[in-house]
């Protein structure tokens, strides 16, 4: 049968962009019904104890509240969602508002709603705080040092938990035994998560319905909905509506409830008028949670030839001054990937989470693995240069063979399918691997360092639980798809709207999408983890195909035939070989309303392992510790490819965040006030097109055996390999040139030209 014109496997343009492009988008901020407008008064300090009195700024013109801890008292903390079964763990509370204490810089301490957003400014800056600054506390290895000063006073040494995953006593065993020790201490720098929207909310209150409607861009509408009313309104969840219309960006930071979104709420029902907030881009620096922030220290036992033998690690985790909605899950779930692709059959990992004065951490896009293949790729390349082998060799001794699937490992993971190897020696051919040599000594004759590096991955993703889909036919014989997945750019309207033509042979703008509205969408889990197309994905296609057998049976009876002898293609049902046929506009008018839709119900338990080989050369300028990428070669297994252009935008923009992060990006706090110094754009980098390369993409796919249509995650993917690429091959560089084999993220310009400036003075004393 030949592909669908605009089914599964075709490169269908994005029919979301006609809208954005012409700035015909509809985000929270252009929500117009709103009468009063809200700001947060945020704490200067990373501790402190304060007393507050608001009693002059009220009095000010157009102040409709102000809103402190005493205010808010009877309102739930937002939750952390997150325990352990076998060491449970009591968190602190993270209060709406911040009563007595604060204890990171942006700490919210008053919600101010007033007319228009300058009077607001104006009655900030007009309430009496009285600060009294305490001791604070940032960065992991300060935080554990002895008599560190305490984020909280319960938790001693700043210390949430401490835990073990795997078997410390056999690998201790194997170790003491090992003929070769491979090690590296590496620091995975905490990054502010930008996107181009900043957060929003709307509260609209209806008073004789005692009814609320928040608008909010956000990556999930029932889940905020859920968790604002069981948790911090308490309040029943039929008196809140949840819509999240177009977003600008989501990577994980926008999954979580935030203090102002409870604050909007009980300030528009308090004051029985609509309420909005929005963030500047300060407000995002210091109240939206931020990502990463581990330090590492692995090791990996070896025998002579390079087969590995058991991997150690001890990770540090940042949590933040409070615990955001998945915080620690974060460090312990991806800890489960540490293994990578990899056959190592004894482990150990011991887990820490770690309390300072700062913002929350939380998932960013990969949420943990990148973290985990980030640790594991610089081992394996320390266990290269350990032994003299080539980062290839040691990884194609140590891949779990396609033979071995479906493979267990020691984490417990279960990878259903993959050929490690082959999308290695791919990535490498398209690379021009074998050559790199010459051009690395033509790049020396002009006084350029080039190095070359890779990394290969897996994560796991597609695991969030149940996802629902209704699809339904119109009167006007158009499909429309109720699913409670959210969109923050990806393109859900192309790709459902594929699924639905794979089936129906319709085109594409005959598919209407709804997300974001709880209350046209009954049940949903947001977007996170890289589950829409995995999850989502398959109940739309069973809910299709479902429609599809309806309307069948519905034309059977009018076209006085069997079902069986029927087919559907272009938006019509026929018989087969014939020009006897009937629109489904036709059937929609003539059919009873209860057979025009068809609900499914799909959850991906087992998850999906998407798994590839990113590949980087660069040029290191060792006058300026300037570096370059001068190549960017990626070969990924998806399993099945939904929409080669989705999925190509899915990776190139998650790879440039890895170069960011690798090349550029840190959220710094002063060691002495607790203050984010890295607080604007000023002092914060962000990645530009300049600052990447072409990047060569194409998939080697291996379709998934426990997903029905194959897929395995993407939308997390270049976010994962990228980073130990980049730094892979700066190091790869500067050893070869230098013998330095160690340098962390961000590979600035400033830190690579002082670790060559150091090597230098070593070798000149």
């Amino acid at each position: 049968m030949a592909p669908i014109k605009f089914g599964v496997g075709q490169s269908v343009l994005r029919k979301e962009d006609d809208a954005l492009i012409r700035g015909r988008g509809r985000y929270t901020d252009d929500h117009a019904p709103v009468t009063l407008h809200a700001l947060v008064l945020r704490s200067p300090h990373a501790h402190a104890n304060f007393t507050i009195d608001v009693s002059k700024a009220r009095t000010l013109p157009g102040v409709a509240a102000i809103l402190t801890a005493e205010e808010t008292k009877d309102l739930g903390g937002l939750p952390c969602l997150f325990n352990l079964e076998d060491h449970p763990f009591t968190g602190p509370d993270y209060p709406i508002l911040a009563a007595g204490e604060v204890r990171h810089v942006g700490d919210a301490v008053a919600f101010v709603v007033a007319e228009t957003v300058a009077q607001a400014r104006d009655a900030i800056e007009a309430i009496e705080v009285d600060w009294k600054p305490l001791p604070s506390v940032n960065g992991l290895v300060n935080a554990v040092a002895k008599g560190a000063p305490q984020v909280w006073a319960k938790h001693a040494g700043n210390v949430l938990f401490d835990v073990p995953i795997g078997d410390k006593k056999a690998v201790d065993a194997v170790f003491a035994k090992a003929p070769v020790i491979a090690e590296v201490k590496i620091v995975n720098p905490r990054v502010i998560i930008n996107y181009m929207e900043t957060r929003a909310a709307i509260c609209e209150y209806d008073a004789k319905r005692d009814y609320m409607t928040l608008t909010i861009g956000s990556q999930g509408s029932h889940r905020l909905r859920d968790i604002l009313c069981d948790n911090v309104l308490k309040m029943p969840k039929d008196k809140m509506r949840v819509i999240c219309p177009d977003v600008g960006g989501g990577f994980g930071t926008r999954l979580f409830p935030y203090r102002e979104y409870a604050l909007v709420a009980f300030a528009a029902k308090k004051l029985g008028k609509n309420v909005k907030w929005a963030a500047d881009r300060t407000d995002h620096f210091l109240g939206d949670a931020q990502g990463r922030d581990n330090v590492t220290h692995a090791r990996m036992a070896l025998s002579e030839d390079g087969k590995f033998l058991a991997m150690d690690v001890d990770l540090m985790a940042d949590m933040g001054a409070y615990l955001s909605t998945f915080g620690p899950y974060i460090p312990h779930g991806g800890a489960g990937m540490l293994p990578g692709l990899y056959d190592i059959q004894t482990f150990h990992c011991r887990v820490r989470t770690v309390f300072t004065n700062s913002v929350p951490v939380d998932a960013y896009r990969g949420a943990g693995r990148p973290e985990a293949a980030y640790v594991v790729e610089r081992l394996v390349d320390q266990c290269a240069r350990k032994l003299g082998m080539s980062p290839d060799a040691i990884r194609r001794k140590n891949f779990i063979p396609p033979k071995a699937m479906p493979y267990k490992t020691v984490t417990g993971k279960v990878y259903d399918s993959g050929d490690f190897t082959a999308h290695m020696k791919r990535a490498m051919d398209v690379a021009g691997w074998k050559e790199f040599p010459k051009r690395a000594k033509a790049a020396k004759k002009g006084g350029i360092v080039r190095g070359i590096g890779m990394a290969t991955y897996v994560e796991v993703c597609g695991t969030m639980g149940d996802e629902t889909a209704n699809v339904a036919l119109g009167a006007d014989g158009d499909v429309t798809i109720l699913i409670g997945t959210q969109s923050t750019g990806q393109g859900h309207h192309t790709a459902y709207a594929q699924i639905v033509a794979e089936q129906f042979g319709v085109t594409p703008d005959r598919v209407h999408i709804v997300q974001g509205d709880t209350a046209k969408v009954a049940t949903g889990l947001g977007t996170g983890g890289s589950a829409s197309i995995p999850t989502g994905g398959v109940s739309v296609q069973r809910a299709t195909r479902q429609l599809g057998i309806n309307l069948k049976e519905l034309a059977a009876d009018m076209l006085e035939t069997s079902a069986a002898d029927l087919e559907i293609d272009g938006g019509v049902v026929k018989i087969a070989g014939t020009d006897r046929s009937v629109s489904f506009a036709d059937l929609a008018k003539k059919a009873d309303p209860s057979k025009l839709n068809a609900s499914e119900t799909f959850s991906s338990a087992d998850g999906t392992f998407p798994n590839g080989t990113h590949l980087v050369e660069v040029e290191i300028d060792p006058a300026t510790g300037k570096i370059a990428i001068v190549n960017y070669v990626i070969v990924d297994d998806f399993g099945v490819t939904l929409n080669p252009l989705l999925l190509a935008g899915q990776v190139h923009g998650g790879t440039m965040q890895g170069i960011g992060q690798a090349l550029m990006e840190q959220a710094i706090y002063d060691p002495e006030d607790g203050q984010l110094v890295t607080g604007t754009f000023m002092d914060y980098a962000l990645p530009r097109a300049a600052d990447g390369a072409p990047i060569s993409f194409e998939t080697h796919n291996i379709p998934c055996v426990t997903n029905p249509l194959g897929v395995k995650g993407a939308g997390e993917a270049g976010a994962i390999g990228s980073c130990p690429a980049v730094m892979n091959a700066i190091i790869d560089g500067l050893y070869r040139e230098y013998k330095i084999e160690h340098i962390d993220m961000p590979a600035t310009p400033e830190r690579v030209w002082m670790a060559i400036r150091e090597h230098e003075r070593l070798h000149t004393l």
